[in-house]
């Protein structure tokens, strides 16, 4: 029996400030902004949400969506780069909070941004051998970005939950493909408020190179090529980036267009591929086979094969979908959206 994904649920802050109300501030031109990363507004998290509240929150609507008992859960995985604390789990939190068994393992995960598709793996792992019954991963991140910096027009906040198991899955996952170098493009040091990168270093020996290798890498091992699939999402650091691996690859916009959701929503970091794929599930048919590959800096990628079964259409209105969750936006002007980011020290 295979392993794959029983249910999933995402969370995204209804707060978001648009791109040209941060050009403004810093007196950059906002429409040579938006056409270089095609990201026209992002998410802001409320005062009182951080990392741990939107994993809560995610990791609730994946327990409605399929009517999971949490209780069956036998492993709880945050990843985030922003975790609110430096030594204590945030895992536990999110594990006490939705209900779970304390006879479970929980951890948190750092790998930029695919922490959450890191996760992912270990939960296969452990349902695989039959360790756990059900594992959930969750990448969620309030992201950080240096006032003025590039940064700033794309770091967003939001999480996305995925139940793993081997029963009643809603996508079965093929096989998965990782290729990771220790390539420095993006790091934050302990005490530090604000990641730094390498500008342009980032895109063709971080993102490309890694997103191409395990990509390819996947499609050799199971013997597949970019035109058997219905779907396919790539690491969301802005618009550009997704859609230009995609054709170097040889996916078409069509196939990348329902998980793009970066151009609304910014950049959730460990929650930004898994966002994708959520929002390919809101609409995906059985049948359907979806090719995923996250990107977190420092450097790796993993990549997914996965196809949709028939038990998808029973759970998916049970909970909230990304399209739903980007409706409604409350827009707020920079000092706001600086206040709600504390970047105001006093």
């Amino acid at each position: 029996m295979s392993v794959g994904i029983v249910s999933y649920g995402a969370y995204i802050p209804r707060y978001r400030i648009k791109i040209e109300e941060i050009a403004k501030v810093w007196g950059d031109n906002a429409n040579s902004i938006i056409d270089g990363l095609m990201v026209y507004e992002k998410s802001v998290p409320d005062m009182d949400e951080d990392t741990i509240t939107i994993a809560v929150e995610a990791a609730r609507n994946a327990i409605n969506r399929a009517g999971i008992n949490p209780e069956k859960i036998g492993a709880v995985y945050t990843g985030s780069e922003s975790h609110p604390y430096a030594v204590k789990p945030s895992s536990t939190v999110v594990a006490e909070a939705i209900g779970a068994t304390p006879n479970l393992t929980a951890a948190d995960f750092e790998f930029a941004c695919k922490a959450g598709t890191a996760a992912i793996q270990t939960c296969m792992g452990l349902v695989g051998a039959d360790m756990i019954e059900l594992g959930m991963a969750i990448g969620s991140d309030v992201s950080q970005g240096a006032p003025g910096d590039a940064l700033e027009y794309t770091a967003a906040a939001g999480g996305v939950a995925y139940i793993i198991g081997k029963k009643n899955t809603v996508a079965d996952i093929e096989s998965t493909y990782s290729f990771t170098t220790d390539t420095p493009d993006f790091w934050r040091r302990e005490g530090m408020p604000y990641p730094e990168h390498g500008g342009r270093f980032t895109g063709e020996p971080g993102y490309f190179k890694h997103v191409t290798s395990a990509a390819l890498g996947l499609m050799e091992r199971i013997g597949t090529k970019p035109q058997d699939y219905d779907y396919a999402i790539f690491h969301q650091p802005n618009g550009k980036f997704p859609t230009r691996v995609a054709k170097m690859l040889g996916f078409t916009n069509e196939q990348i267009k329902p998980g793009l959701v970066v151009s609304r929503l910014g950049n959730t970091y460990s929650g930004s591929c898994m966002m994708g794929l959520a929002a390919t599930l809101d609409i995906a048919k059985p049948g359907d086979r979806i090719f995923v590959t996250a990107f977190g800096s420092g450097a790796g990628s993993d990549a997914f094969s996965m196809t949709v079964t028939d038990k998808i259409d029973e759970v998916r209105n049970g909970a909230p979908s990304v399209e739903q969750l980007l409706a409604n936006p409350i827009y707020i002007n920079y000092a706001t959206y600086a206040k709600h980011k504390g970047k105001i020290k006093l």
